[in-house]
């Protein structure tokens, strides 16, 4: 199989990175995210995870994909693919500007630009992402502008997936 690569971009910021699908070790998620683009959504800088930018999205595949190829240590570059029950994102703390509803599931599209990142989250626990692409082209100009959405506000700003 050829290698199949998305753009990944902070909208308003200007910036766009390339990253590899990981299809030999994700299938089943990189089948659903590639088959579900163009994404784009309001992004947020996380509060738990550390060095983490995501945007959150309705499910998009015919059934959830297994936890393939997980880690709760990511590294610079990787992106990552989790599912949340409503429940799980309801509270006030996550700073949400609109309410999850239990009942409801949410993808969270994620990436990691930065070194030291711990997946563990005082109200749930150990929170296990899919890596499913990696960062090959761009990096530090996107951890550059993600830095900066965490000291600016990531207010207006939008994180975008599309192919390449």
């Amino acid at each position: 199989m050829t290698d199949r690569h998305i753009e990944v971009s902070l909208v308003s910021r200007g910036v766009t990175a390339t990253a590899k699908l990981l299809d030999d070790r994700a299938p089943v998620t990189c089948a659903a995210v590639w088959d579900a683009l163009p994404l784009a959504g309001d992004v947020y800088h996380a509060k738990y995870a550390r060095n983490e930018i995501y945007a959150l999205f309705p499910p998009f595949a015919d059934a959830e994909p297994p936890l393939e190829n997980p880690t709760v240590t990511p590294i610079p570059g990787d992106l990552c693919y989790f599912s949340f029950a409503g429940a799980e994102l309801g509270t006030t703390a996550y700073g949400y500007d609109r309410e999850v509803e239990a009942g409801t599931t949410l993808v969270d599209l994620a990436l990691f630009y930065e070194r030291n990142n711990l997946l563990i989250n005082g109200d749930v626990g150990w929170v296990p992402g899919i890596v499913w692409g990696q960062i090959v082209e761009g990096l530090p100009e996107l951890a550059e502008a993600c830095n900066d959405m965490w000291r600016t506000g990531a207010a207006g700003e939008t994180l975008s997936f599309r192919r390449r």
